[in-house]
């Protein structure tokens, strides 16, 4: 089979693009954008237009929102304070984080907000990391009180709707910590809210907003430069619109227009776990930067150590089962994306052969249709951007094609 750049066949990567605009072809995907990158080279994709009912084609440099595959990459301000010596793994959080101090625990997770028991310990830097503080958000279980509360006391936003954090960081955190533990700290993988507690973490340890650190450390010492919390004014025309089609009829609806919506302006939250904005470019520059153990050319952005500790997996044996139930649980709510078998640092990290994709390969996937991962045994970065969010399951399963087409492009 002749080979293309790096590995990959010339027939594979025209499977590939096939396969992508078969998506886009059949009206469920407006357009999107796919990158490989496997050594020094790249392979783009860029397919369709930035609206459902044509216009403007898609760029290579159009700007989406990540959502939750911000997690991955907002977690390294987290480890640069970690690299520093600014931040313990087995910290209490309490002296940075006083509202989440001295908390009360659920008896049981879908029991009412009044029956609890004290925390046995403090929460601790690395139970933010892992996901495992206690507190999260559990789709599977909508009618308990406790996801009613998140809602109800403003801690997120709509219940079916637009879910980041809308208050600012203090006012965030003085709603979160009305709230008791949903488990002991340390018990339990729980999704989302570790991420966007640890984005204030580092604002106040640092002094800095959440998002200056961020452009600091990380984005500006890799050219990340269309990354950030929102979109100026003079680049909004490379956002599309996000669209969270009826899960019934498919009708395309919008969830948050480009300009005027929720990505327009600096909001006053900025989500460590789903807010950020990017392009392809952007994120292959991030993950190359993990595959080549922290290093960007001749620059360390992160101890080698602190990559190894973000991208292997961190949960013990009982957390692990535990997502693993979850995952499995909510197999038809994420349409088949979740299940790796471990996590690292703010990422899923795939610790047995599920699918196409190795053992060891790490990264996630976001609910606005988008998804990044790199795997160090092929030495390959992945990322596919949408438009279209995962009210229905097509950017799930143009998510899954493309995953299973690129592991059969490579050729060597």
């Amino acid at each position: 089979m002749e080979q293309g750049n790096s590995g990959f066949s010339k027939a594979g990567l025209n499977r590939l693009r096939e396969v992508l605009a078969r998506h886009v072809e059949s009206g469920k995907i407006p357009g999107l954008v796919a990158l490989v990158g496997r050594g020094e080279e790249t392979h783009v994709e860029v397919i369709g237009t930035m609206r459902h009912d044509g216009g403007t084609p898609m760029r290579r440099d159009t700007i989406f929102r990540m959502a939750s595959t911000t997690k991955p990459v907002a977690v390294a301000a987290t480890m640069v304070l970690l690299d520093e010596c600014r931040l313990r793994l087995d910290d209490p959080i309490d002296p940075w984080l006083p509202e989440l101090a001295d908390r009360q625990v659920l008896k049981r997770a879908d029991g009412p907000l009044d029956d609890t028991v004290p925390a046995r310990r403090p929460i601790t830097v690395r139970d933010l990391l892992t996901s495992t503080c206690g507190l999260g958000l559990d789709m599977t279980a909508r009618s308990a009180p406790m996801m009613s509360a998140f809602f109800e006391q403003g801690v997120y936003g709509q219940e079916d709707g637009w879910l980041l954090p809308e208050p600012e960081p203090d006012e965030w955190m003085r709603r979160l910590g009305m709230l008791p533990l949903m488990y002991q700290p340390g018990e339990r993988w729980l999704y989302n809210v570790s991420d966007d507690v640890l984005g204030v973490l580092v604002a106040r340890v640092t002094g800095q907003p959440f998002e200056t650190f961020l452009h600091e450390r990380i984005f500006d010492p890799l050219g990340m430069k269309d990354t950030g919390f929102h979109v100026p004014a003079d680049e909004i025309d490379r956002l599309p619109p996000l669209y969270a089609p009826d899960p019934q009829t498919g009708a395309f609806h919008v969830e948050d227009e480009a300009e005027g919506g929720h990505h327009s302006k600096p909001p006053a939250f900025p989500s460590s776990g789903g807010g950020l904005d990017s392009t392809a470019d952007d994120f292959h520059a991030y993950f190359r930067m993990l595959l080549n153990h922290g290093m960007h050319g001749s620059e360390r952005i992160l101890s080698r150590s602190a990559v190894e500790l973000m991208t292997t997996n961190r949960l013990t044996p009982e957390q692990n089962a535990a997502r693993e139930t979850w995952a499995r649980s909510a197999v038809h709510l994420s349409h088949g994306l979740g299940q790796h078998g471990g996590w690292g640092f703010g990422m899923a990290v795939r610790t047995y052969r599920g699918d196409y994709a190795p053992i060891g390969q790490f990264g996630w996937d976001g609910g606005a249709g988008t998804t990044t991962y790199a795997d160090p045994h092929n030495q390959l970065v992945g990322i596919l951007l949408t438009q279209t969010g995962m009210s229905t399951p097509d950017s799930a399963r143009a998510i899954h094609d493309f995953w299973t087409t690129l592991y059969q492009a490579i050729d060597d």
